[in-house]
Parts: C-alpha cells; sequence; structure tokens
C-alpha cells in the first residue's frame, strides 16, 4: 500500500508541474525578423473584365509609392496568359517605412476603388532579402518570374542554402537581368523573383541541370507539404 501510495503522489506531482508548464517540453523559439530593408510582394486577382480598370489603379499606386520616403523600388508585373492577375514588387530600406507609407490616405483610397474589382483578397507578404543584387534593366521582351516556395522548419537550411546556390548559378547564365531570393516573415516561406530577357533565356534556364536538381530537393525537403509555385509575368509599364 506504501509503494502504491507513493507511485500515486508521483504521478499527481508530475501532472500537477505539467498543468504550470514545469518540466514540459518547451516550443523552439520563432527566429526574429531580422532589421532592415524589406520587399513586398503582393498578389492581386481582379475579374478578368476589368483589367482594363485595375491596370491604371496600379501604375497610379506604384507611381506614387516610388515617390515615398523610403521607397528604392515598385514595380506591377501582369500574368502572361492569365487576365486579372498581377503582381507588385516593392523594395523599402525598413519596415517603418513601408508601414508609413502602407498607412497613407492615397493607399486606403487606392484598395477601395480596387476592392470592387478584386475577386480574391489582397495578398500582401513581407520579406528580408537572402540573396540580392542589382537588376540589370528589361526590355520589352523580358519574362519576370515569380515563384512561393514553401518547405517544412526542419527543411530551412538546406532550402536556404539550395536556393542561394540557384541564385548565384542562374546570374551567370545568358540573358539573366535578376534573380533574387527573398525569406518571408514565416521563416519557412521565400519568394524568388526573376528576370529573363526573353523566353527563350527562360525556357534555357528552366532546361539547366542546377534547376532540375534545386525542384527536386526542395520537393524532398517537404515531400506532403511542399510548394514550388512559379509564375510568369510581363513589366507593366
Amino acid at each position: 500500500m506504501r509503494y502504491a501510495t507513493f507511485v500515486c503522489t508521483l504521478i499527481v506531482l508530475s501532472l500537477s508541474r505539467a498543468a504550470f508548464g514545469q518540466g514540459a517540453p518547451q516550443a523552439p523559439a520563432v527566429p526574429a525578423v531580422p532589421e532592415g530593408p524589406r520587399v513586398i510582394v503582393s498578389y492581386i486577382e481582379v475579374a478578368p473584365s476589368t483589367d482594363a480598370q485595375a491596370v491604371p489603379l496600379l501604375r497610379g499606386y506604384r507611381d506614387a509609392a516610388r515617390k515615398a520616403a523610403g521607397n528604392t523600388k515598385a514595380d506591377v508585373l501582369q500574368r502572361v496568359g492569365l487576365q486579372g492577375h498581377f503582381v507588385i514588387t516593392e523594395e523599402w530600406n525598413d519596415d517603418a517605412s513601408w508601414k508609413a507609407h502602407r498607412g497613407a490616405t492615397h493607399v486606403t483610397q487606392f484598395r477601395e476603388k480596387l476592392s470592387s474589382l478584386r475577386v480574391s483578397p489582397y495578398d500582401e507578404r513581407s520579406h528580408t532579402g537572402l540573396s540580392r543584387e542589382p537588376a540589370a534593366a528589361a526590355p520589352d521582351s523580358a519574362v519576370t518570374v515569380v515563384t512561393h516556395v514553401d518547405v517544412v522548419p526542419a527543411g530551412v537550411p538546406k532550402a536556404r542554402e539550395m536556393l542561394q546556390g540557384q541564385a548565384m548559378a542562374s546570374r551567370k547564365e545568358a540573358g539573366n537581368l535578376r534573380f533574387d531570393i527573398l525569406q518571408g516573415v514565416r521563416m519557412n516561406h521565400f519568394t524568388v523573383v526573376e528576370s529573363w530577357r526573353d523566353q527563350r533565356a527562360y525556357d534555357a534556364h528552366v532546361s539547366a541541370a542546377h534547376t532540375k536538381t534545386l525542384r527536386d530537393v526542395l520537393q524532398q525537403l517537404s515531400p506532403d507539404a511542399g510548394l514550388y509555385d512559379e509564375r510568369l509575368f510581363r513589366l507593366v509599364r
């Protein structure tokens, strides 16, 4: 009886400690988002019949962003072969300058006007630069590719290594104008923004051995949840 009472007491004490978080496994700390420049990638989908209305609104937003304090670049991209799909890419000196712009009256008005055209939420994603270099000027024939990459948290170090290696190799290819690797505020999410002189240069890149290797490794890192969502765009002038 004394042994049984002792065991029961230990069980009660263990449950009490767990209930108050004492001795319970601690969740891994979430890495802090680094200070410094921010790159904002926003996905916008409007009704296909409203392209002609959406483009002037998007141009107006882009032009205003370029004049805002702390902005270093802003572009609007229109998806190839699929009406109503756009991306805005913005580069800011820091998080504060982006948020100040985001709260401006003209930005609120832009979003209100766009809301009647949208057929999906305004999907805005903040990033820090993982591997970036100045982009070359893009001709009218240029193809810009925006790819969302999502891996399980345990795969983040390998994904970072592979993506940085891909950027270095891709920048050496004929026809490359830009190859940026961005890491999301959610650290297991990445966005790749790349520009190529024309469709032929992009097609050659897709066929390169290092591109195939990257896609294979990323799939292995997240066999059940891996995402490599690649979309082609043209620059809106």
